[in-house]
Formats: C-alpha cells, structure tokens, sequence
C-alpha cells in the first residue's frame, strides 16, 4: 500500500498538473471502489476549479472553487495517470469500448481498471486506475471535513509539529510492541510498515520494545523516543526526495517509479548483514499484526 512518501509524491503531481484547471467531464466507470461512489460526484464536480490539492495521512484532499473537497486513496493499488493536452487526441483515437478506457496504452490492462477519468478545460486528462480496487473516491463540503468519518480519528501528521512530547504523551500506558504503535493512524498517520522498519532501525529500538518503555515516569519522552521521533522525520523526508518506494505497483503520475528501495537498511533485507558501521549482525524477519517487520537483533535493543 502507499504510504506517506509515496502519496506525497502523488499529490505534488497532482497540484502542478490541476490547481487552476476546470473539470469539464468526469467519467465513471463502475459504480464505486471499495466503496459506492456519492451518487452526486459527477454532477457537483463539473464544472468545478480545482484551488488546492492537499494531503491528510495516505488520503489526497482535492479542493474546488465551490469549497468541495473530493477525496482519494489509493488503496492497495490505485494511481493516477496525467495526459496532457497534445498527447490527448492521440489517445482519443483508440477504438475502445465503453467499459474501456481509450488511455490503456498509457495506463496498463488495455484500459480495463481505468474506473475515473477526469477532463479539464485545457484539454488534459487524468485517469485512476486500480485494479485491487482498494481505493476511495469521496466528495463532500469542506465545512464537514472536521467530522468526515475516514479523517477524524486521525493523528498528529509526522512532518508537522510532531514533537517526542506529544509521542510521549500516546505512549503513557500502551503496553504494544512500538512497531505495532507506529502503525496506528491516531498514534501518528502516514508511517506505514516500511518506514516503520526503517526508523526503528535507525534509532536503535527493537520493535518488540512495549511502548510505555519509552516514557518516564514524570511522563517526559525518553532518549530513545527522541531518536525515534528524529529519524521518523528524516526517513520520511529523505523517501519524499526520491519519489517514494516502488514495491508492486506504485508509480508516481508521471509514471516514474520510486527509488527509496535503494536505501533501505532492514527492510526486505532478511538475513543480510546490518549496515550500521560495526555492528555485524545479521537482519531477521518477525510477524507482527500479521505485518512483515526486519530487524538487527543485535543493534536494536
């Protein structure tokens, strides 16, 4: 699934290509993802300027001239592909069937899971395609954003005015593993599994460490969840600089794909030696939640 990273990477995109255009036609091709689409979307949408494209945790947050907000996740496998303008009546050519996109040579599976097509007044076009379906499509006021359901249980965001302090004071008390903390959207959104490896790593801290562990008892964060909060910033900081990490299916809209990989230090590396300068261990893979988690058993304590 995208993680923070790599939705950023997708709302960059997003907001070069959209903020100022106005969507002249929006096509659905089934009738919802993981959940029904609003029955009003393609109505309320049309028409509409985009003003702004924002990101809350792994969702993307679309706002309109109207003060709409449509809403996106990519689930498991969705993405959005850009068209521009001189490229479009190229495409527009294909004979395709009206359950088919005529963008499948760009998008993938001749144009098969190409469920939005969204058209602006400049002539480009942008399609989400997903073929799990895991995604979310959801339009609603932006006065009613403090009580949608998807959004108001969320954290704090990590890149923001997260402090050890604040992590501290969601720790006090929880008796799970940290790796299984840092996973939790109203612990802190946006992680996800592999930058989760990846700052436990780095800090030191073995993800079997009980939360509680990494607060005093006056309540003020220890050494360590210091270090982890630091790192958790600069993992994610550094993943944005190159687009993310391309496992399965991600790519950003442009259809360059994410080169973090590169850079990992446990994750997806069981039983190869830990990168840490003298350290000399050797990564090892756990279960936890059902989720994959690496580690240096001997550098991480």
């Amino acid at each position: 699934m995208p993680e923070l990273p790599e939705v950023e990477t997708v709302r960059t995109g997003l907001e070069q290509a959209w903020v100022g255009r106005t969507i002249t036609q929006l096509t659905l091709r089934r009738e919802g993802l993981r959940f029904p689409f609003p029955e009003d979307m393609v109505n309320r949408l049309i028409g509409q300027k985009i003003t702004r494209v924002r990101r809350r945790a792994k969702y993307l947050l679309i706002d309109t001239s109207d003060n709409l907000v449509f809403l996106s996740h990519l689930g498991m496998s969705g993405r959005y592909t850009l068209i521009t303008p001189t490229e479009t009546p190229r495409y527009l050519q294909v004979d395709a069937s009206s359950n088919h996109s005529k963008f499948g040579a760009l998008t993938g599976f001749e144009g098969r899971h190409d469920h939005m097509e969204f058209r602006f007044d400049d002539g480009s076009v942008a399609v989400y395609t997903d073929p799990r379906r895991f995604g979310i499509a959801d339009l609603f006021d932006r006065a009613e954003e403090p009580i949608q359901p998807l959004l108001e249980h969320l954290g704090p965001e990590p890149l923001e005015n997260w402090t050890a302090q604040d992590a501290a004071n969601r720790c006090k008390g929880k008796r799970s593993p940290i790796k299984t903390t840092l996973l939790d959207q109203r612990f802190v959104v946006g992680v996800g599994n592999i930058y989760a490896c990846e700052a436990l790593h780095r800090s030191g801290i073995s993800p079997t460490r009980p939360t509680h562990k990494l607060v005093r008892k006056d309540g003020k964060p220890t050494k360590a969840l210091f270090e982890l909060v630091a790192q958790v910033k600069e993992v994610l900081i550094a993943a944005i600089a190159v687009g993310g990490s391309t496992l399965n299916d991600f790519a950003a809209v442009d259809g360059t794909l994410g080169y973090f990989g590169h850079h990992f230090q446990v994750y997806d590396r069981e039983d190869g030696p830990c990168l840490k300068e003298d350290c000399n261990g050797t990564i090892e893979r756990i279960v936890q939640s059902n989720r994959s988690t690496f580690l240096c058993p001997r550098c991480q304590k």
